[in-house]
């Protein structure tokens, strides 16, 4: 099949973006799934090529993105195909990680348990959530009888409700893990309730597809971009007195004012110098869409006379969240190529640079 890279060419607004999609092979038998692995490595690139050219010895899997970090000291690897074939090669993976990476000598900003710190299943096309639980069960199984090595359950996979939370089961972090392995609370739920100071311990789980997704504002001034977060995002805000003092609930704990949007995790940053942004993670398109996003950020602009300048998707987004905006700024169902094309005109992302439909869709990327 001819496969044409699709550019957005801007000639106006309703009919006048003209380009060639990439026909995904829809066979609707066929299951998609997603496997996001972390390795604690972000310097080393060879160690990260050769535990993604293990990951391709599997036939069927498509690497969709390698995003190395060295601050964090951490890579964040997108694999895409059909689950047994996806969780074969994240074992692979997983095998060379552990031999190569020595959590003795890691240090980054970022908070991390272990060499592979956790692997999260994502249903993309014709799978269940619970299907992509079974994975991350057998993912932990496997880890334990081929490698020895110990792994907890997050997320959709949790069995306990204090672990559905990653940031409760990562508390303290590597260095806690001498203490809290060996007890029963910390048991895993794969693998020796022993403390391995060289590999650590692994999280896997199930969860939807996180989009992160930024917008842009006309102004250098990062707390008008984190006040706009903050009436947006799930958690929204504390409450404070005259004093601006937090106030407190009976118990104890700060009170606070619930934010917009359920699923939305979003703070104010700066992606450069002169430009300050909303910065997003939406935790389930389907709750929380990408356009109802950026729909709600302009009009907060908009109070302090500020102007949304570019949408930023960092990493790839699903068809299905796409055409969900195309269809918002069209206004109409049409063919994919035209709502396409509606939605990156109406979240501008196409102001940072060309959007490539195969590089930033996950299903085009994938090539099905």
């Amino acid at each position: 099949m001819k496969r044409v890279v699709a550019h957005l060419i801007h000639c106006g607004l309703d009919s006048a973006i003209h380009f060639t999609l990439p026909q995904p092979h829809h066979v609707m038998a066929d299951q998609l799934v997603e496997c996001v692995p972390n390795f604690s490595e972000g310097k080393d690139k060879e160690v990260i090529d050769a535990i993604t050219d293990e990951m391709l010895t599997v036939s069927g899997v498509k690497l969709l993105d390698v995003d190395m970090g060295a601050d964090f000291h951490r890579t964040v690897v997108t694999i895409v195909g059909p689950p047994e074939q996806v969780l074969e090669a994240v074992l692979r993976g997983t095998g060379i990680a552990l031999s190569s990476i020595d959590m003795t000598t890691h240090n980054g900003e970022h908070a991390r348990m272990g060499a592979i710190d956790v692997v999260p299943f994502i249903p993309v096309r014709n799978i269940s959530m619970d299907e992509c639980v079974i994975l991350a069960e057998r993912y932990g199984q496997q880890c334990a009888d081929r490698f020895g090595h110990s792994v907890y359950l997050y997320a959709k996979a949790a069995r306990r409700q204090d672990r559905i939370r990653l940031p409760d089961i990562r508390r303290g972090e590597y260095e806690a893990l001498s203490d809290k392995l060996g007890s029963e609370e910390w048991a895993p739920e794969y693998g020796p309730n022993k403390f391995n100071p060289t590999s650590g311990v692994t999280a896997s789980g199930a969860r939807s597809i996180l989009i992160a997704y930024n917008v842009n504002l006309n102004t250098a001034d990062k707390s008008i971009t984190n006040n706009i977060a903050g009436k947006l995002r799930t958690s929204g805000v504390l409450k404070k007195d005259e004093n601006g003092e937090k106030i407190l609930d009976s118990d104890g704990k700060p009170e606070r004012i619930n934010g917009k949007f359920d699923a939305l995790q979003g703070a104010g940053w700066m992606y450069d110098d002169q430009t300050a942004q909303v910065s997003m993670n939406l935790l389930d398109y389907k709750t929380t869409g990408l356009h109802q996003v950026t729909d709600a950020i302009r009009e907060l602009a908009s109070q302090t006379n500020h102007q949304t300048t570019a949408g930023e998707l960092v990493g790839l987004v699903p068809l299905d969240a796409i055409l969900d905006s195309g269809r918002h700024y069209h206004g109409k169902d049409a063919s994919d190529d035209v709502l396409i094309a509606s939605a990156v005109e109406g979240l501008q992302l196409n102001k940072l640079g060309e959007f490539i439909v195969e590089q930033r869709i996950i299903e085009y990327a994938a090539g099905v």
